[in-house]
């Protein structure tokens, strides 16, 4: 390992604190190794470490901040804070729009087409759907968690699911199960630098009958996955139409295949996605690359 010098850019990829457990985030030492490689002063670092000192990195690069979920307003007053001390990748109003998945409404009124998704606030009574297998989870989420799946005409535990969430102060997104899913899976296609850099497919995460409170294997059965142009073109439109755009250096979009047999966004992850390395080894390179020349 090439050791840093003087001028090299110091780059934070920030992370989680996995109390003593196993850190679940194995791109993470590959990037760090990497990065140090290619000359810079590169470290993880949890976004919650009171002793962590923002202003002393050139880059912070949040890479798998995976509970940020359960404390989103603490987390996005966080981006905020980090980004008036550093550069912050991706951008701190990145974040606070992403932190929320409203915007898939925003992309469906863009033109883009996305999973339909109607949203009931604390207080305001959720409407069930009865002619079709449907989804409840919350809009600030990752990882499935809170996700229930329903059959056509349950209402009485969705409706206890959509009580407990109201009452934790989540907004209930409710969806149609697209059972394309089951068939075909969903596609992630990751860009880097506002390229694509690589595509996989992942099985359900959602099987019938498991509780919206249980944990979920987050990325079934994943493999590589050569995305289509009818892919391409629904991820580029999507990440057209987010704020501040221009400035992402990573996303991946999550799509699924609509009740017209056309891919549709499920998903945006512009905060912390994972980048499946160990998947895609021969992405690493371009990651460095582009990480570099942000951090320059």
């Amino acid at each position: 390992m090439e050791s840093p010098v003087a001028g090299s850019p110091r780059i934070a990829l920030v992370t989680y604190d996995p109390g003593g457990e196993e850190h679940k985030d194995r791109d993470l030492p590959v990037l760090v190794a990497a990065l140090r490689e290619g000359g810079a002063e590169a470290r993880a670092v949890a976004w919650d470490d009171p002793s962590a000192d923002w202003a002393g990195f050139d880059l912070a690069l949040i890479r798998s901040t995976w509970d940020y979920s359960w404390r989103a307003a603490e987390f996005t007053a966080w981006a905020e804070a980090c980004a008036e001390a550093t550069r912050l990748l991706n951008p701190a109003a990145v974040v606070r729009w992403n932190a929320d998945k409203r915007y898939l409404g925003q992309l469906a009124e863009a033109g883009v087409p996305a999973v339909p998704t109607r949203y009931f606030a604390p207080g305001v009574p959720a409407e069930l759907p009865t002619g079709h297998e449907f989804v409840v989870k919350p809009s600030s989420g990752a990882g499935a968690r809170y996700a229930g799946r329903y059959p056509a005409g349950e209402r009485d535990a969705a409706l206890r699911q959509v009580e407990r969430m109201h009452a934790e102060g989540f907004t209930v997104m409710v969806q149609p199960y697209l059972a394309g899913i089951d068939a075909e899976g969903e596609r992630a296609l990751q860009f880097f630098g506002g390229r694509l850099l690589h595509a996989s497919v992942k099985g359900a995460v959602l099987a019938p009958g498991t509780p919206y409170d249980a944990d979920k294997v987050a990325h079934p059965d994943l493999r590589p996955w050569r995305p289509t142009d009818a892919e391409l073109d629904v991820a580029e439109r999507a990440l057209a139409v987010v704020p501040g755009g221009a400035e992402l250096l990573y996303a991946r979009v999550d799509l699924v295949t609509g009740p017209d047999g056309e891919p549709c966004v499920m998903e945006l992850e512009l905060i912390e996605p994972n980048l499946f390395l160990d998947l895609h080894p021969q992405s690493v390179p371009r990651v460095v690359e582009a990480v570099l020349a942000a951090a320059g």
